[in-house]
């Protein structure tokens, strides 16, 4: 194939794939916590540093990386503690992410707002080197994590309750399940962009549950929707010139309503089959009359 003659483009089909298989992995968990949108949060945390890391000329990933855990942590702290006052300070920290990314991005030398764009929306001819071995570093962790300790996690995901009364660790497990997830964020920002990276989290899980209820059933076909639909898109933005985030986005929406239109004949059928295995009700001339039977009881 002509696309993998291009050094550029196999180390962004190399990042496509590991984020297919990591955004979805850590969003079953998020779904399953109704925390759907703790992605886009930690996307915009993620932008300050970005910015941080072209202010100090170090990786933009690893110092995305580190402020998107630290982030993912505060965020965590703030629900356990912040009470009827937790979602102000949650709104700060996401906006003040966004403002300080945006500041330390031009305070950098030769840096401007279009260095910080890439990041947003994702770029398929910026991806380099070093961010391909970190971004399979960590997205080994991803895996290493969500698949390991998967029990664990959708113990915790389910009843919180229920998960501290069996004796698991439940304060830890949900500051995994957060610094996971903010390590994932980071993962996908070169190819989806910090701005989407929320979608690929959410959506390929929602199309997985409407085809089965099983959560492993749902995490092998969501992580079969996400590298299908990354390596679609940017396949697509290469051989059509149109940016490789909204693409991927749009594709795995795309799949969702294919998904469900598919699932809804497919539930009807269940439902019938279902009926039909229901015993049957009593004939009318074997149903004793309730009068009778009263009667019977008092001895008449």
């Amino acid at each position: 194939m002509e696309i993998l003659n291009y050094a550029f483009m196999q180390r962004a089909l190399l990042a496509a794939v590991l984020v297919g298989i990591t955004a979805p992995a850590i969003g079953i968990y998020l779904v399953q916590r109704r925390q759907a949108l703790m992605g886009d949060g930690i996307g915009h945390v993620a932008m300050t540093g970005v910015g941080l890391g072209f202010l100090l000329s170090w990786s933009p990933v690893w110092m995305a990386t580190v402020v998107s855990v630290l982030g993912a942590v505060l965020m965590e702290l703030i629900r356990w503690y912040g009470k009827t006052r937790g979602d102000i300070a949650l709104a700060m920290l996401f906006y003040g992410g966004m403002a300080g990314g945006v500041m330390f991005i031009n305070l950098a030398p030769g840096g401007s707002n279009a260095n910080l764009t890439s990041y947003l929306f994702g770029s398929l001819s910026t991806v380099s080197e070093s961010d391909v071995t970190a971004i399979c570093l960590l997205a080994a962790f991803v895996v290493l994590v969500t698949v390991g300790l998967r029990r664990q996690l959708f113990a915790v995901s389910q009843d919180e309750e229920f998960a501290r009364v069996t004796g698991l660790p439940v304060r830890a497990l949900n500051l995994l399940t957060a610094v996971t997830a903010a390590v994932t964020v980071t993962v996908a920002m070169r190819v989806v962009g910090l701005l989407l990276v929320s979608a690929l989290m959410v959506v390929p899980v929602a199309a997985a549950q409407q085809l089965t209820r099983s959560f492993a059933a749902t995490f092998a076909i969501a992580v079969a929707i996400g590298v299908s639909v990354t390596i679609g898109g940017t396949v697509t933005s290469y051989y059509q010139d149109v940016p490789p985030g909204a693409t991927i986005v749009l594709l795995t929406i795309a799949a969702f309503i294919a998904l469900s239109v598919l699932a809804a004949p497919l539930a009807r059928r269940r439902a019938r089959a279902l009926a039909a295995a229901q015993p049957t009700a009593d004939p009318a001339e074997c149903k004793i009359p309730a009068t009778r039977g009263a009667a019977d009881e008092v001895g008449v």
